[in-house]
């Protein structure tokens, strides 16, 4: 509302495009929110979007220096946990620890202060510190029957930590509480569970190409391009971390 009508427009425009790519194409959000920055880098909405678009990117940096710049704008506490996951990206888990303990976490509401809860686990699996990760994520959101937002990726953190230590049936047992709260699919938690029960999904493709080979045995005629055409799926695929800092990572 501070910015002329015309340019106000263009920049929400832009905003409206980094929301709508930051999860299927980060990098091409992170483009339209440069384009947001230099139309109205006084604008806190934009230095925010531009904040999270270079989260999304991995440029930590430059993102924990936005949402600063955000925060110095607005007086607003809400960006404190993402900020102090930017510390734990750039290397520093030490000081997004230290961000744990200030008065700033107290302001936050509670999915904040789960996020914050979450950021502090990560750092100290980042320091070694598992048992005390473990510790940080025991809490009343965690041991509460009530789905949240937040409920699925703080079971998952959890049920990962346990994992790591070798509770392995703590972990299955969790990371099952975390897929009954999973109903957006923000976590692997389901795929996390089939490689604890040793269960192997199979490419559907795969099994066309084995039939094409028993048909190819059989004496059935075929060419070069048929073989293309049944030939298995490329392997690999995109792997989700855990809760990183949520959102904020881990």
């Amino acid at each position: 509302m501070s910015l002329p009508k015309t340019l106000a427009e263009d920049v929400a425009r832009n905003l409206v495009m980094v929301a709508r790519l930051i999860d299927e194409d980060p990098e091409e959000a992170y483009a339209y929110s440069r384009i947001a920055l230099r139309l109205a880098s006084r604008v806190a909405a934009v230095r925010e979007a531009a904040g999270f678009a270079a989260y999304a990117t991995q440029k930590y940096s430059e993102a924990l220096a936005e949402f600063r710049a955000a925060r110095r704008m607005t007086g607003s506490v809400e960006l404190w946990p993402v900020m102090a996951d930017c510390e734990r990206g750039l290397g520093r888990p030490e000081k997004a620890l230290a961000m744990a303990g200030e008065p700033e976490v107290q302001k936050l509401d509670k999915a904040g202060q789960v996020e914050m809860r979450l950021v502090a686990a990560g750092a100290r699996r980042d320091m070694g510190q598992i048992d005390a990760a473990i510790v940080t994520l025991q809490s009343s959101e965690l041991a509460s029957h009530s789905v949240q937002p937040w409920t699925a990726r703080l079971r998952y953190a959890y049920a990962d930590a346990l994992l790591e230590v070798g509770r392995e049936d703590e972990a299955r047992e969790w990371f099952g509480k975390a897929l009954e709260a999973d109903k957006d699919g923000s976590t692997d938690a389901s795929d996390r569970l089939a490689e604890l029960d040793g269960v192997e999904f199979v490419d559907v493709l795969d099994g066309e190409a084995d039939t094409a080979d028993t048909a190819d045995t059989s004496g059935t005629a075929h060419t070069a391009e048929a073989d293309d055409e049944t030939g298995s799926a490329p392997e690999g695929r995109d792997e989700q971390d855990g809760p990183a800092a949520g959102s904020a990572a881990n």
